[in-house]
């Protein structure tokens, strides 16, 4: 969806800053928020879910909080969605009504597995035979869509180059919203950074992303001249022989007589 988060490119904003010796967790209470979402991923939604859930903040508190902060509320959202919490609940930090769900934590043994190897989202299901190739050429589509996406604004409407096939994966426009997980090739696109910033870009940076092939068309080749049309219906037609070595040899001694008489 069009939002705040969508900010890849936009000016104004200044650099990110990167800390030096940045720990995994600033304040104690980030540590419980990173726990809880590992805990609630799968049960309340999923990361597809989540994420959109952290696109729907009202922007100026996006702004202004922090990355935890957003993970935060989107387990709040998804929490009251799913009718887990209510929002005296949320307010009070206590629970007032019984819980929905009554399956036990994520066991302790299973915490590293889940942690370190995350949920992986490849699928030997659906469309498993890509349409595009490493060195064709695509373009993304112009898309505004209300819901989920991964396809960021500053890419759409863009040309670039097929660089990686990386398989077939769950597809989170739809899986985001209940849709289904529609699995399809995944790419690695390769873009030109003046055809995205403009000429003001270094001639040789790339911004290389992954995109889904449902957000990629194919290149149209460009049209012949109408001079060379008309030399491929001949072509095909025979009425133009092709020039053997031979008759290049013919046609060079004729060219030559001509010049000298």
């Amino acid at each position: 969806m069009n939002g705040v988060h969508d900010m890849g490119g936009m000016t104004c904003f200044g650099p990110v800053v990167r800390e030096k010796n940045e720990p995994l967790f600033h304040a104690p209470w980030e540590r419980r928020v990173f726990a809880m979402t590992m805990l609630g991923m799968g049960r309340l939604d999923t990361l597809d879910a989540f994420r959109h859930a952290i696109e729907r903040m009202d922007p100026a508190h996006y702004l202004e909080s922090s990355y935890y902060e957003h993970w935060l509320a989107a387990l709040e959202t998804l929490a009251l969605e799913q009718g887990v919490l209510t929002p005296g609940e949320i307010a009070s930090g206590r629970t007032s009504t019984k819980g929905k769900s009554d399956q036990p934590p994520l066991p302790p043994e299973a915490v590293p597995v889940v942690v370190n190897g995350g949920a992986p989202t490849s699928r030997k299901t659906g469309r498993q035979k890509p349409r595009f190739k490493v060195g064709d050429r695509v373009t993304t589509k112009n898309l505004n869509p209300s819901g989920h996406t991964r396809l960021p604004r500053y890419v759409r409407g863009r040309e670039g180059t097929i660089h990686i096939v990386h398989g077939t994966f769950v597809y989170p426009d739809t899986n985001a919203h209940g849709q289904g997980e529609k699995p399809q090739p995944l790419y690695c696109v390769r873009f030109e950074a003046r055809g995205l910033w403009g000429p003001d870009a270094a001639r040789r940076d790339h911004l290389y992303i992954d995109l889904w092939e449902d957000y990629l068309i194919p290149v149209a080749s460009p049209q012949p001249t109408a001079k060379k049309q008309i030399m491929i219906k001949a072509a095909k037609s025979g009425a133009v022989q092709k020039a053997t070595p031979v008759r290049k040899a013919a046609m060079k001694s004729a060219k030559h007589k001509s010049s000298r008489s």
